[in-house]
């Protein structure tokens, strides 16, 4: 069976583990392969997917300039255009949005990459302000969508210079405001 890089190399991690959740880890390689797409017989099925593979379109790169010196936008959310294999810019949200705002905004069943432009005032009573970088994965997306969106993040991250803090969400618990005040600290 010819399969691509991106399950090859998810098949010799799961046989380095085999001799103690053979049984676990043979299920889960064989949900993610039918996932990404894998078809046998064909060595180049999911190389458009694959990390290395995604485009970021320049529309993103500008509008996170924008926000980043300009402060145009309090946010930003970014969707995986599984068409042209590229990411896109889904959202802007206006200086004025509160925090409410970008969690409204943000799908139910959906993966998106976001980032928030966070104002706050320190124990010290400084004003400052972070930039967020949110992975946005609920649990009830799709396995590809969910897979696609974490193997394209890093090299997403990478394109936009600026971000402070990272954060990782699949349900709006995990993206609360007691957290983004918390991480800002």
């Amino acid at each position: 069976m010819h399969i691509c890089t991106v399950c090859f190399d998810l098949f010799e991690h799961v046989d380095d583990v085999r001799v103690s959740l053979s049984n676990c880890m043979h299920a889960l390689a064989f949900l993610l392969l039918r996932a990404c797409g894998c078809v046998p017989g064909r060595s180049d099925c999911c190389q458009a997917n694959s990390a290395s593979g995604m485009a970021v379109g320049d529309e993103c790169k500008l509008k996170f300039l924008d926000l980043k010196s300009k402060r145009s936008f309090r946010f930003i959310t970014f969707k995986i255009d599984e068409r042209t294999q590229q990411v896109v810019v889904d959202k802007l949200g206006l200086p004025g949005d509160t925090y409410d705002d970008f969690t409204a905004s943000m799908p139910a069943s959906e993966c998106r990459y976001a980032v928030f432009d966070f104002d706050f005032v320190t124990d010290e009573n400084c004003q400052k302000s972070k930039i967020f970088f949110i992975s946005w994965s609920p649990d009830t997306s799709r396995v590809r969508s969910k897979m696609l969106y974490a193997s394209s993040k890093d090299r997403f991250k990478r394109e936009l210079d600026g971000i402070q803090v990272e954060l990782q969400a699949t349900d709006p618990s995990e993206m609360s405001m007691d957290i983004i005040k918390a991480r800002a600290l």
